[in-house]
């Protein structure tokens, strides 16, 4: 091994060093704040569709209180007994 490579070695690890701490630790911080950005709009999409689906589900039961509701036959059996011929 050639004795000039150890003192350039040696130096390059500060200066790898400090490129890390300049350059990657910014990006690195820049990424985080993007991905917590990201994260809380993906959070409030979850949030509106889980109230649109217990929207949906609201009406669903309301619904089928309307079909199996008693008073619907009752009424629809009144109908039916208005509509046929008297003999």
């Amino acid at each position: 091994m050639s004795p000039l490579l150890i003192p350039i070695f040696a130096l390059s690890i500060p200066i790898i060093a400090l490129l890390g701490k300049f350059v990657a630790k910014p990006y690195f911080e820049q990424r985080e704040k993007q991905l917590e950005i990201e994260a809380s709009l993906v959070a409030e999409k979850a949030a509106q569709y889980a109230a649109q689906v217990e929207r949906l589900e609201q009406r669903m039961r309301v619904l089928e209180r309307i079909v199996t509701d008693r008073g619907l036959a009752l009424s629809d059996e009144i109908d039916r007994l208005r509509e046929e011929p008297l003999n």
